[in-house]
């Protein structure tokens, strides 16, 4: 039975500067970790879990997110591409 409508993780990996595989951390997950979790907090959004990751092996597209039960992937480049996932994914359902 799960305990959220939603868990979101989003990858926090960091590898050293320079690395062929680049990392989410270097490409701005950071901040699109604390952006998502301030906003679906202040939306009110219930049953919903956002959390750092590891590694999601998805280096080269990164930043790397996915969305379960449903194992939606996205890789957001910016602020507007979390709204637009909060609107469109979480909030709409689509």
């Amino acid at each position: 039975m799960p305990a959220y409508d939603f868990h979101v993780f989003v990858c926090q990996n960091q590898r050293p500067e320079g690395h062929p595989l680049g990392c989410c951390m270097s490409k701005g997950s950071g901040e699109l970790l604390a952006y998502m979790k301030a906003r679906v907090k202040e939306l009110g959004v219930e049953n919903i879990r956002i959390n750092k990751s590891g590694c999601l092996d998805q280096c080269s597209t990164g930043p790397a997110l996915v969305i379960y039960p449903e194992g939606k992937w996205f890789s957001p480049q910016s602020i507007q591409d979390v709204e637009e996932i909060i609107q469109s994914h979480i909030l709409n359902k689509e």
